[in-house]
């Protein structure tokens, strides 16, 4: 029951942390660069809006390390609520904003102030999420626990833009309609709040903390990890940004260049979110029988090869297709990878600095190329006049970085969490099944 309460608690929070942040993202897409960023050109305004948008990754690696720090010195509970709070006092304040119009240039500045609080706060969120399910979770179940905060993220994404697609259709929508789902975060952060102050310790980190806990995480790891911060580092950096490409840059893409109704590209991120959340526990509990390796592996080959059929089918400007390939696309290939990396990032770091460790990689990475890569792609498709087979290079090239980085990642399925690294068994590609420990 404890293990259920704390993945319960660690999932709740991460909706709520990722509802906040996921609405920015539409929001760049769709409102800012007329609310905030005024512009003769309708893509200088979008460009503004999105580099808005990758400000909040810069400040990403701040706050990884710096919660991250403390979760691998004082505990992972804390830190937990703190991330939270602060992502939605910032996410209530965008809510509250003058416009462009009505402060001048005070509003932009204001606007990415509290972006780069929202970073900060996530910086360390779905790090500590994860770390605290994958350490309460059962070994031979380790892959679907430690996937469950990544569901946590997909609802929490989902609700967001099911919110925002709802205000959306409000006729004053432009005017003042668009701040409720960003004002709406503060109950959710009440609930959230409540959740995770019932969050007990992990116990894995008690037991840690009684041997001595290290005084600077994150450069241990950095001294002690180096080849499993590389392979983590190219894994991740290059599926976030893939991620933000569907997500963030088809929306804009399909409303602004395609000239079609922005409410197909946001159907088709809630059709992506709701396929993800049904998808990412079922990919975790395959790597649980046949190892993080295949299943990651399975997600970024597939992507590698829809890389060019995806935007085949979103320059139809057919509805239905836009839908079913930012879905597949997402549901399938994205949330393959997302799953299999939790537990793989859990079992690639020693306890004494877990958290620092998988925190400096996503948020390095967050801030390098996952937040810049919406920015880099709408300003490639406009060197291009408009067209998609940058964007379709540009994913192929991650999706095989990714490919790249696993290959030469050990199979962790096997892992002790409670024994450092060094004293794994020899890797096996493809380790016994779970059932037979």
């Amino acid at each position: 029951m404890t293990a259920k309460r704390v993945v319960s608690a660690a999932v709740v929070g991460s909706v709520v942390e990722w509802y906040d942040f996921a609405l920015f993202g539409l929001a760049a897409a769709l409102v800012f660069n007329d609310q905030f960023f005024p512009a003769g050109s309708p893509v200088a305004g979008t460009l503004g809006a999105m580099a808005a948008f990758a400000v909040g990754f810069v400040a990403r690696p701040i706050g990884g390390a710096v919660f991250s720090h403390f979760g691998d010195r004082v505990g992972r509970k804390p830190m937990l609520a703190a991330t939270l709070l602060l992502m939605g006092v910032a996410t209530a304040g965008i809510g509250l904003l003058p416009t462009y119009e009505t402060a001048g240039v005070l509003a932009p500045i204001l606007l990415v102030v509290l972006r780069l609080a929202q970073g900060f706060g996530a910086g360390a969120e779905y790090a500590g999420a994860l770390v605290v399910a994958a350490e309460a979770g059962e070994p031979r179940r380790r892959g679907l626990w430690a996937s469950l905060p990544g569901m946590g993220v997909a609802i929490g994404m989902l609700l967001a833009t099911l919110v925002f697609t709802a205000v959306s259709a409000l006729p004053d929508f432009h005017a003042w309609a668009w701040r409720i789902p960003f004002l709406l975060s503060l109950a959710g952060v009440v609930v959230g709040l409540y959740v995770r102050s019932r969050l007990p310790e992990s116990e894995v980190f008690e037991r840690e903390r009684r041997r001595g806990v290290s005084r600077f995480p994150m450069l241990e790891v950095l001294r002690r990890q180096p080849r499993s911060v590389l392979i983590a580092f190219f894994a991740t950096a290059p599926y976030s940004a893939m991620g933000y490409l569907i997500q963030v840059f088809v929306l804009s893409y399909v409303s602004g260049t395609l000239g079609v109704s922005p409410t197909v590209g946001l159907i088709a991120n809630v059709a992506s979110s709701g396929l993800s959340i049904v998808t990412g526990p079922l990919f975790g509990l395959l790597s649980d029988r046949v190892g993080r390796r295949p299943v990651f592996l399975g997600g970024a080959l597939l992507l590698l090869l829809f890389s060019f059929p995806m935007f085949w089918l979103v320059d139809t400007r057919h509805p239905v297709l836009i839908v079913l390939s930012v879905a597949f696309a997402y549901g399938i290939g994205i949330s393959a990878m997302f799953a299999a990396q939790a537990a793989l990032f859990a079992e690639l770091f020693d306890t004494r600095y877990r958290y620092s460790g998988i925190a400096v990689v996503r948020e390095w990475a967050a801030a390098l190329v996952s937040g810049p890569a919406p920015l880099v792609a709408t300003a490639l498709a406009g060197a291009a006049g408009g067209a998609s087979w940058p964007i379709s290079i540009l994913m192929a090239g991650c999706a095989l970085v990714c490919v790249t980085a696993v290959v030469f990642a050990p199979e962790t399925r096997e892992r002790d969490l409670n024994e450092p690294m060094s004293r794994m068994g020899p890797v096996r590609s493809h380790p016994a099944s779970a059932g037979h420990r």
